[in-house]
């Protein structure tokens, strides 16, 4: 047996070898393509990227023609730098650096030296290229915003990097690729497909022909196009209302998930990412640590709710049947829950039921409720966890799955962490009761606020909110057409949506209503603290609105924070009846509202905030920003294609 084991090694291995050298050499050719590189250029033919439209067919993004200088460093001849920097307006320090990073890359191959050069200079360089012998231009289409808001929607295009090349060989190097927005989260779909054709070429290094009459050669295919669930209008009007705030504005559909408006502030105009001021204005948009408007507050910015979460509360407590609707607590313009320690409350006082708890938004009703269900049970932890199952029905507490890049799971506590917290302790309900009221260590984010809302607005199940309503050839998402239901049963709602429909009526968002709308709403300040030197100071409250409308077959559900923005009513509360209008009525009959948030700012609320010092860095990017703007409006004409006028909103002194 050992004899002939080696033997039989040897005989298996030379079997394999033979085997594979003949599917190299008779079966499979390409690698014959390869063994000949260098005789033969590739040359890629670049597909226009899909174009996006919003829900009712508006076009938002087209493309624009651009042109990248490639370089391959071998063939290059001596020229004369001076001619070629001042023809492409770079320094000479710009030449020896582009040229050293190319050999590093390969002496052979291409790479992009000069990207996204314009149609004016595209034909200046053209006109002498025969000069620069190594040099050529790969014709590529760049993105054309016909709109200046949306940014944090969109994305941007930019050049692929190494690590990408590596790990995805679809692309090369001077390829560009989608990043944040749909142009990352859908970048297979609008890249398209490149086109490849291969090219014979002389010992003069001339072009001859095709490789093998084209044989492997491949036809470009332009990229699908996108049709999104925003309402650009109502996208635009959201922004509009939040300049000079810090912020978000997130709007759904109930009955389908969509999302009707995403609104980050502040924002940009996406213009700013493009052409050969893209890496510049990043940078600079990156460098704002204060204003952070590359920070998509809609999707990763995870706030205390406030009394929003009230709403949560109560219905947790009538499943778990701890509550009626009759059941009644007395206020005494707070609550002590423990010696010494006292939660103010700013409703009227008295008798208080669940109806008028939720209108008047009592701290006293929806901190008793919650702590008789946290003693319901023997085990603190279990009830604890109960509670957090509930939450998570609802969506809490975890990534939303749905189709934009970045997000945050916000947070739902459980016993884990208060047994951590309080080990040894006898903690009860009281001790963790500032959760009742959105206080406590729970975290949620404006669209997991506006998919709760969503919920509401579907008597107790949603569909997982998304951006893109239809791709060209393609079928949604099985998962953003399957129905999630709450653990908490249908008939619970109803009550309290009958007292979120009286808070406007009657109760703290009384005065914001609108004729003809019933909305039904919940104010919220939420409180805010910030940490300097290990202390934690006491900032200006956050204001917090969620609504739907109309009560009955609602269209529209939604979510409004806005940061140091005092109580729910002053700021997020207007601002929500105004997008609501809008957007069931395209139009605004509440026009006092309308010119108040409009022209209102909290510039110099957000100024106490931060030293002197960073206020001069905001003022020193938006100048910069806005020389950009004027660079891209300039040279309009010469890129054939349509530029947004607007300049950017996070803009401190501009009114729209």
């Amino acid at each position: 047996m050992r004899k002939s084991l080696l033997p039989a090694l040897v005989i298996i291995t030379a079997s394999l070898l033979l085997i594979r050298l003949f599917y190299l050499q008779i079966v499979d050719d390409s690698f014959k393509l390869k063994s000949e590189n260098n005789a033969i250029k590739i040359k890629y033919d670049y597909p226009e990227r899909g174009y996006v439209y919003d829900r009712y067919g508006k076009l938002l993004i087209a493309n624009q023609p651009s042109y990248d200088i490639m370089v391959i460093p071998k063939d290059v001849k001596e020229l004369d730098t001076t001619e070629f920097c001042s023809l492409l307006d770079i320094s000479k320090e710009y030449f020896v650096t582009k040229m050293k990073k190319a050999r590093v890359y390969s002496p052979m191959l291409p790479s992009v030296f000069l990207p996204q050069l314009n149609k004016l200079e595209y034909a200046a360089f053209q006109e002498k290229i025969r000069k620069f012998t190594g040099f050529y231009i790969q014709k590529r289409s760049l993105r054309d915003y016909q709109v200046d808001y949306g940014a944090n929607v969109f994305g941007f295009i930019t050049q692929v990097n190494e690590k990408i090349v590596k790990n995805n060989p679809y692309y090369v190097g001077g390829d560009l690729i989608g990043r944040q927005g749909i142009e990352e989260s859908y970048e297979t779909f609008l890249r398209g497909q490149k086109g490849v054709k291969y090219l014979l070429k002389d010992k003069f290094n001339r072009e001859i022909g095709s490789y093998k009459e084209g044989k492997y050669d491949t036809l470009s295919k332009q990229g699908d196009d996108l049709t999104l669930t925003i309402d650009s209008e109502l996208q635009k009007y959201g922004e509009e209302l939040m300049v000079n705030k810090w912020g978000g504005i997130v709007a759904i559909e109930p009955k389908t998930g969509e999302i009707l408006a995403l609104v980050s502030a502040p924002n940009f105009n996406p213009a700013l990412l493009v052409g050969r001021q893209r890496s510049k204005n990043y940078t600079l948009l990156h460098n704002d640590s204060i204003a952070k408007p590359l920070y998509d507050r809609g999707l990763l910015a995870e706030y205390t709710p406030g009394s929003p979460f009230k709403i949560l509360t109560g219905l947790i407590a009538l499943q778990e049947g701890v509550i009626d609707e009759n059941t009644t607590f007395f206020c005494h313009h707070g609550f002590s829950y423990a010696r010494g320690r006292f939660m103010k409350c700013h409703c009227h006082g008295g008798a208080m039921q669940l109806h008028n708890g939720i209108y008047e938004s009592c701290n006293t009703y929806f901190s008793s409720a919650y702590i008789k269900l946290i003693n319901k049970y023997n085990s603190h932890s279990y009830a604890v966890d109960i509670w957090a199952k509930h939450l998570k029905s609802f969506g809490l507490g975890e990534y939303m799955g749905y189709d934009l890049p970045i997000g945050k799971k916000g947070n739902i506590p459980n016993s884990k962490l208060y047994n951590k917290v309080y080990n040894g302790w006898n903690w009860d309900g009281k001790t963790i009761v500032s959760n009742a009221i959105g206080q406590g260590e729970v975290l949620m984010t404006p669209i997991q606020l506006a998919n709760f809302m969503a919920t509401m607005a579907n008597r107790g199940y949603y569909y997982t909110p998304h951006i893109v309503k239809k791709i060209k050839g393609e079928i949604l998402d099985k998962k953003f057409r399957t129905k999630h239901v709450t653990t908490i049963d249908r008939k619970y709602f109803e009550p309290m949506i009958s007292g979120m429909f009286d808070v406007y009526n009657k109760g703290t968002a009384f005065g914001l209503g609108v004729a003809g709308i019933d909305i039904c709403g919940k104010t919220g300040t939420a409180e805010n603290y910030l940490k300097v030197n290990g202390k934690r100071v006491k900032l200006q409250d956050h204001s917090i609105f969620v609504a739907f409308a109309p009560k009955d077959n609602p269209k529209i559900a939604i979510a409004v924070f806005v940061e140091n923005g005092y109580w729910g009513k002053r700021w997020a509360g207007p601002i929500t009846t105004l997008m609501i209008e809008k957007y069931l009525r395209r139009k605004i009959t509440k026009v006092d509202f309308e010119k108040r948030m409009l022209n209102g700012s909290l510039k110099d609320q957000y100024a106490k905030l931060y030293p002197r010092k960073h206020q001069d860095s905001i003022a020193m990017i938006n100048t910069r920003i806005k020389d950009s703007l004027a660079k891209i409006k300039k040279s309009r004409d010469s890129i054939n294609g349509v530029i947004p006028k607007n300049e950017i909103k996070l803009d401190t002194t501009k009114k729209p």
